[in-house]
């Protein structure tokens, strides 16, 4: 049986300015409150370095990856959820796992997907 909370986060709709970066990732530190001025709770978003636009907003938990349709450069990942993960994916296969109240920043790697998950710790 699904929770309030569960069930409204699926009913939720989840707007995407989708991206996909050519990144690495850095450490993960938590984020700075400049930072999550611009991207509000409950989103986990997608900042371009250079200018501090946001170039991509997800807010829906779900089981699989949200595909990331462009291809922008130098990000950081702002997880603003207080108690959900966001996992990254790469074009290599390889992921990432961005902690709650998190930032996460990327270059030299293509940033493919995207998904929240529940969990409250990465595993």
């Amino acid at each position: 049986m699904r929770s309030a909370r569960t069930l409204a986060r699926a009913v939720c709709a989840t707007a995407v300015l989708g991206t996909t970066v050519a990144l690495g990732t850095g450490p993960v530190s938590a984020a700075p409150a400049a930072t999550t001025a611009s991207c509000a709770y409950p989103y986990v978003c997608i900042q371009r370095i250079s200018d501090g636009v946001i170039i991509g907003r997800f807010q829906d938990v779900t089981s699989g990856y949200q595909d990331l349709p462009s291809r922008p450069s130098n990000v950081t990942i702002i997880n603003t959820r207080h108690d959900d993960v966001a996992y990254i994916r790469y074009a290599n296969g390889s992921k990432a796992c961005v902690a709650p109240n998190s930032t996460l920043g990327i270059s030299g790697y293509v940033l493919t997907g995207i998904r929240i998950s529940s969990s409250a710790t990465c595993s």
